[in-house]
């Protein structure tokens, strides 16, 4: 079900905010023409895939998205498959698993990234519960065959049900039947730490395993000796800012470094 190559190379293309959310100032074409720029520069750098994700919306809903949320996330998605040959996700901030999918099977994209998909985690938008089973569920429903990238201690958050991160990976794959695991460090850009990267693997070793931040042009080589791909955003701005824009020699430099080009 997990149509990504190994290993993955994968950019995020991080949205401004979105119509409805406290923040947002743009119109819905000047966001589509940034994404789309973003992920032309991912695929001309031979990237495989764009996960497209709604960071600007914050302070960020727990759960449930705002309708004009998920309607611009749809088009904004829509657009980006369009104009590039890219496998597109969906990640729907901060934990919207169900309007993921939706989105997901009316743009066409691939795959959704479920930041709590088993257990409870303590977040800055406070207590997220996750819903494996109506996840699932919902898939079934909608018949698709849409991949689930699920992190295991996602970033910005504590667990409080399974502080053991090995313990929680194998929830997460055979209880949860997650695709495919992340692995974050503690917050947006900062590195994964490589004993955990190595305790997952061997708790979970038929589950495609993913570095879902803190990954470099310095970094990544080493990182994907390790995993099954990286998945990149501040690590190819050249600001490391998610509000910047993919700086395309940042992102050239990276795969070349991952041994594309």
């Amino acid at each position: 079900m997990l149509d990504l190559p190994t290993p993955a190379l994968i950019g995020v293309i991080h949205l401004p905010a979105l119509p409805g959310s406290p923040g947002h100032l743009l119109p819905i074409d000047e966001i589509i023409v940034r994404a789309v720029e973003d992920a032309r520069v991912l695929q001309d750098a031979s990237f495989d895939a764009a996960i497209v994700e709604n960071l600007g919306d914050v302070p960020l809903s727990a759960d449930q998205l705002p309708p004009a949320s998920v309607a611009a996330l749809s088009v904004v998605a829509d657009r980006v498959r369009e104009t590039t040959s890219l496998r597109i996700g969906i990640n729907a901030l901060r934990n919207d698993a169900l309007s993921a999918l939706g989105i997901a099977v009316a743009c066409g994209a691939s795959f959704i990234r479920v930041n709590v998909h088993c257990g409870v985690a303590a977040t800055d938008q406070g207590l997220i519960e996750g819903r494996a089973d109506e996840t699932l569920r919902y898939r079934k429903l909608l018949g698709r065959p849409i991949a689930i990238l699920a992190d295991v201690h996602v970033k910005h958050a504590s667990s409080l049900n399974e502080p053991d991160i090995a313990r929680a990976a194998a929830d997460t794959a055979y209880r949860g039947l997650a695709d495919g695991l992340i692995l974050t460090g503690p917050a947006t850009g900062e590195p994964v730490d490589m004993e955990n990267v190595r305790r997952v693997k061997e708790a979970v070793p038929d589950r495609r395993l993913f570095v879902g931040s803190g990954a470099t042009v310095e970094t990544v080589e080493p990182l994907l000796a390790m995993t099954g791909g990286v998945i990149v955003g501040t690590g190819i701005k050249a600001d490391r800012k998610v509000g910047s824009p993919i700086d395309a020699d940042l992102a050239r430099a990276f795969a070349g470094a991952a041994g594309r080009g």
